[in-house]
Order: structure tokens, then C-alpha cells, then sequence
């Protein structure tokens, strides 16, 4: 790190909630945080990057980005799933450039080398000149995967363990029976705010009387409570009503560190993955999921959903344009609502401290 990047050591005590102030706005922006945010939360960090039925057949592949890293995740002949770098052994040129299905073997766009879907190189063409070159050691870098309740997740770095990630959550969504659901559609949102903004504000309900007149509409916000585990938080709200976009039932709101959200409402599922795509910007991946029968709310389901991000879209682009002023000194939490995100911020402290 630079010396711009270095952390302020009173900004990073670990306080009780009480007593505690949010994290201070130097990690908000700047290219320096940015890269630290990639390379040691977003890259290793377990996240949800696509439906497993996007890689249902041997060949079938995804690409995506992990902390800015390229990566390309394939089902192999035998039904596992393997992922790897999307980087090429030879001068780093792309595996695959978009999804695709079916693929017998994965060709480098550049020099066409191959490798078969274990990543291992079968064809280097015209290296028979280059001395003491065994095509047989060569394979390509992988990343882990793994399958989850019908969702992928990926890591591509020395992250905290999946099993750890989901643990006790897992345990807590067993009675949801996500796996059961199908995916239906996919949304991508452009915020233009740090990543960080958005989490935080998925992490509290304290805004939603405010800026969500529609949506407090429909959950008992008296109810709204709270519970904390290792590497996440769920909070968890009555909504009311046998028509519009929430049936009579429980909100869960799943975050799953670093980037990984779950809204799991009656019938149906939408999973959030946040893409830092610089310092001051971000895109949300939206998947769409339903038990069958329960597709016929979709249409519902989105208009719903794109008015609440527009409302939030909003809300973190003014917060972003606040926090680079030089002006906002962190605020103090709220303990009955914001006990998620002070959880969340104790994670980041715990690692910034850690980068001086």
C-alpha cells in the first residue's frame, strides 16, 4: 500500500455498537482502497456468481470477474465443476470471451492454444522448436468452486473457507428449500458509488420508512429484527398481503461477506453480487428465482424490485459525492437497526488494520 492508502488507526478501533461511529470515508474512494478492496476482499471472497443451470452440460461455461481478475468457470465430463483463471499459459490472451455452451475443449483467443476442461494444455501449435517445452506440464491456474442450493460460487484467492462462510446461514435457509427453486431472468444495475456505499446500505433497515415509501408499505418495519453470524447477517421482516409483489409471509435479506446478497421472500428468491468496478463505481448482478408455479410474478416482481433500486441507485450516488467532500466525519450507528452493518464494518476494520 502508498502512503495515501495507509489506514487511520482511530478510524479502525473496534468498538460495542453503542458506543461505536461508522467507518470513516477515506475508504470510500481513491484507486489505492480500491485495489486493496479487489485483491483481498472481492477476489478470495466466496461469492454467488451464477445460477447452477447456467452450467447444467458437459462444456457449458461462464466468464466473469472476481476483484477485477478474469476467470472462467466450465462443467467438466464428469459433472464437477472447475474453474480457472481466464488467462492463457502463453502470453495471458482470454479462454472464453462470453458464455457459452458445450465447448469440447477451451481455446485461447490470441495463439490458439487449448486445453481440455480439467485445464490442462493439449495443443501449443508451432512450439516444437522451443527448447525443453513439455506441453504436459502446463495447465491452467485454477480458483475454487463450489455448488450451493442451485447457485455457483466462486473464490479466487486465500479467502476465509466456504463452509465457514455459509455455516450457521446454510443451517438457517434449510426450511426455504432454495435448491427447489428455478431461475427465471437476470438484471444488471449501474451505481455510480463505491461498492462499499451499496453494501452499506443493504445492510440496515433504518433507511427503508424514508426512502422506501413502496416497499414499507408492505413490511411490518415495527418487526424488523436482526440476527448476526459469522461472515453475515440476515434481517428478517413480516411483509403482508395475498396480492402485489410481497405474498403474506417472511422478507429475508441474506448478506453473505464480502459481496453476496439474498432476498428470499415467499415463493421466490433474487441473489445480489456487487462488482467494484472502480472507486466510485459499482454494477449489482441481479438473478431472479422461483419455486414452479410462482413465475406468473415476475413481471410484478421486477417493476417492484427496479423501482427500489432506482431509490437506492440514487441514494448511494449522493452518499459516494458526500463521503469524497472532505467534509462528513462518520456518524454514530443506530443499535436497534444498524447491527449489521457494524458487524460489517468490524470485518473491515479487522483487515485495514491490518495494511498500514
Amino acid at each position: 500500500m502508498d502512503d495515501h492508502a495507509s489506514p487511520r488507526r482511530d478510524g479502525l478501533e473496534q468498538k460495542p455498537l453503542e458506543q461505536a461511529s461508522a467507518l470513516p470515508a477515506e475508504f470510500y474512494s481513491g484507486a489505492a482502497w480500491h485495489r486493496f478492496d479487489s485483491d483481498h476482499l472481492l477476489a478470495p471472497g466466496w461469492q454467488a456468481v451464477a445460477p447452477a443451470s447456467a452450467l447444467a452440460a458437459p462444456g457449458d461455461h461462464i466468464v466473469r470477474e472476481l476483484g477485477g481478475k478474469p476467470v472462467v468457470i466450465v462443467r467438466k465430463p464428469d459433472g464437477a465443476l472447475a474453474g480457472y483463471f481466464n488467462i492463457c499459459r502463453h502470453r495471458a490472451g482470454p479462454l472464453a470471451l462470453c458464455d457459452g455452451k458445450g465447448a469440447k475443449r477451451l481455446r485461447c483467443a490470441y495463439h490458439g492454444w487449448i486445453y481440455d476442461l480439467d485445464g490442462r494444455l493439449k495443443v501449443a501449435p508451432e512450439m516444437q522448436d522451443a527448447a525443453d517445452f513439455d506441453h504436459r506440464e502446463i495447465a491452467l491456474w485454477p480458483i475454487d468452486v463450489r455448488e450451493w442450493q442451485g447457485m455457483v460460487f466462486t473464490s479466487a484467492g486465500n479467502g476465509p473457507d466456504f463452509d465457514a462462510v455459509i455455516g450457521d446461514i446454510g443451517a438457517r435457509l434449510d426450511p426455504y428449500r432454495l435448491g427447489g427453486m428455478r431461475h427465471h431472468s437476470s438484471r444488471v444495475y449501474t451505481v455510480e458509488s463505491n461498492w462499499k456505499v451499496y453494501a452499506d446500505n443493504y445492510l440496515e433497515g433504518y433507511h427503508v420508512p424514508v426512502l422506501h415509501p413502496g416497499l414499507n408499505a408492505l413490511i411490518d418495519y415495527r418487526d424488523y429484527r436482526i440476527e448476526l453470524f459469522d461472515w453475515g447477517s440476515i434481517q428478517v421482516s413480516p411483509v403482508s398481503g395475498d396480492t402485489g409483489p410481497y405474498a403474506k409471509g417472511e422478507a429475508l435479506y441474506v448478506f453473505l461477506f464480502p459481496n453476496t446478497m439474498l432476498n428470499i421472500l415467499p415463493g421466490r428468491m433474487q441473489t445480489n453480487r456487487i462488482v467494484a468496478d472502480g472507486p466510485d463505481r459499482c454494477r449489482v448482478e441481479f438473478d431472479f428465482y422461483y419455486t414452479p408455479g410462482n413465475e406468473a410474478r415476475a413481471a410484478e416482481d421486477d417493476a417492484f424490485s427496479d423501482s427500489v433500486q432506482e431509490e437506492d441507485r440514487l441514494i448511494c450516488q449522493h452518499v459516494q459525492k458526500a463521503l469524497e467532500t472532505g467534509v462528513y466525519e462518520p456518524g454514530r450507528y443506530c443499535p436497534a437497526q444498524e447491527t449489521a452493518l457494524w458487524q460489517w464494518h468490524n470485518y473491515l476494520r479487522g483487515i485495514y488494520a491490518q495494511a498500514g
